[in-house]
């Protein structure tokens, strides 16, 4: 009976230690996990900097880039940094996520508006390369898409797919849409002044094929 009352509290101050210890854990990943310090920057309009990666190159097709960033798709890997001076769309989808596939098109139509005035960049995240290939393919992407670690989305604090940043020259993030992109939305983006004036008469986001 004298170890059951021993025990007993034993029991109860190890169970609160654990439950502190993963109380404490979690809080240290919320104040120092960058991605969600990102997250937060981001929603607070901070316009923090954009993580600057080492992505590896899996759709080298460059057709709407500005001809001077051309050369860099033909490379195995990219940095962000390498698209400094010009407005970036980041665009982050997967090749089973079925919001991706619906906005494909959206995204495509809209690289050809902006077509080397703005730089359109997909990373594919927790996929396989080959469906990746075929995905963009199928969807006829016109500019160039990589592949990230599930370590790229933690640095970017994303929630869920689809996701899409608006990086502005100096390669600081303006804005971000969390799930599947409209064609109101896009366009709002592209025309708060973070992006290029539109031309006389031109949309911002030409109609799908």
């Amino acid at each position: 009976m004298s170890l059951r009352r021993v025990s007993l509290p034993l029991l109860r101050t190890s169970a609160v230690l654990v439950v502190c210890g993963l109380f404490a854990t979690l809080v240290y990943r919320l104040v120092h996990d960058p991605g969600a310090g990102l997250a937060r920057a981001v929603e607070a309009h901070r316009t923090p900097p954009a993580p600057n990666l080492r992505l590896a190159v899996i759709w080298p097709h460059a057709q709407t880039w500005p001809r001077a960033l051309r050369p860099v798709a033909a490379r195995k890997t990219l940095w962000l940094s390498d698209l400094r001076g010009y407005p970036v769309v980041v665009n982050f989808w997967a090749s089973w996520c079925s919001p991706c596939n619906s906005e494909a098109g959206l995204l495509a139509a809209a690289a050809h508006a902006q077509h080397q005035r703005v730089v359109f960049v997909g990373i594919d995240v927790n996929d396989f390369t080959s469906d990746a290939r075929r995905f963009l393919r199928d969807h006829h992407v016109p500019y160039v898409a990589v592949h990230a670690e599930s370590s790229v989305a933690q640095r970017f604090g994303l929630i869920g797919l689809p996701e899409t940043f608006y990086v502005d020259r100096s390669g600081r993030i303006q804005d971000v849409t969390r799930g599947e992109l409209s064609t109101s939305t896009l366009e709002g983006e592209l025309n708060h002044g973070r992006q290029p004036r539109r031309r006389p008469g031109a949309h911002l986001v030409a109609a799908e094929p």
